[in-house]
């Protein structure tokens, strides 16, 4: 475990902007004695620690939550009891409630292959939805300088589409629009093979899907897999500008991101709050 020297709140600051997932754990209540008062907050990722509850077992069985979760991708909300004396075994023994609260990261995963005119204006249009957006070219400097600028945005330059398709997190959304049609239907197959995104667009014609659709069941791809792919997208009612183009495109994808957060349900359950705070009210 690596403890950084950074505070939870510029940590929590920075993670959040770079939708990277990470744990914000706060000592909500105590009772008798404990290392740390309410108030006193953590930020936990997979390999760093920023700030301290207190040291001792408590804070490393805190820590050991908050990754069991950030590894299983459970985002929302959740509270920790520790008697000190009892589960944690610490001598101060005193009883503390840590309200968890995980960040998944970004909760879209967008995999947006080609530079171009289009990708770009999709990339600018897309920077400010909190989106992690990986995009990929094969060709050398394909990407925009301004690109280094906009927060969870990774740049990869690769010529194996293959390879590509391979480093994507499951459930990615994926667009292709590179240069070329033969990296383009290389692209296909692969995001079809590995059958897990969650969705897929192609930009082009009519006829350039129906090529690429004979060649891919050759390829042994089956109806329902094809079925999945959006060809063309972009529908923007005839205005070829790479801005409408893109526009019209994100217009599409929005839909089918919907359900990836629900921020309504993160909140507690008020009964889990009342029964909280009255073991922690001396006297109650």
């Amino acid at each position: 475990m690596s403890r950084q020297a950074e505070s939870w709140h510029a940590a929590l600051h920075r993670l959040q902007r770079e939708g990277v997932p990470h744990a914000l754990a706060t000592q909500v209540t105590s009772a008798g004695s404990t290392p740390r008062e309410p108030g006193a907050r953590m930020v936990i990722t997979a390999d760093d620690v920023f700030d301290t509850l207190g040291g001792g077992t408590f804070e490393w069985q805190t820590i050991e939550a908050a990754r069991s979760r950030l590894s299983a991708g459970e985002p929302g909300m959740s509270l920790e009891a520790f008697s000190l004396g009892g589960r944690s075994g610490q001598c101060c023994g005193g009883f503390v409630n840590v309200l968890l609260e995980v960040f998944p990261g970004s909760p879209v995963t967008l995999a947006l292959f080609g530079a171009g005119h289009v990708g770009r204006e999709i990339v600018r249009l897309a920077a400010p939805l909190g989106w992690r957006i990986v995009w990929h070219d094969s060709r050398d400097d394909a990407f925009p300088s301004w690109g280094e600028e906009i927060p969870r945005l990774e740049c990869r330059r690769t010529t194996d589409p293959a390879a590509a398709v391979a480093t994507l997190p499951p459930g990615s959304h994926a667009l292709v629009m590179t240069h070329d049609h033969a990296e383009d239907r290389a692209l296909v197959d692969a995001l079809l093979r590995r059958d897990d995104t969650a969705s897929l667009g192609l930009i082009g014609s009519r006829s350039k899907w129906a090529s690429f659709r004979s060649r891919l069941i050759d390829a042994g791809h089956a109806e329902a897999a094809l079925a999945r792919v959006r060809c063309p997208i972009g529908d923007s009612g005839g205005d070829k500008r790479p801005y409408a183009i893109a526009l019209a495109t994100l217009a599409e994808l929005l839909p089918l991101t919907a359900d990836a957060e629900r921020p309504d349900q993160r909140g507690l359950a008020p009964a889990v709050l009342r029964a909280t705070f009255q073991r922690a009210t001396p006297g109650t």
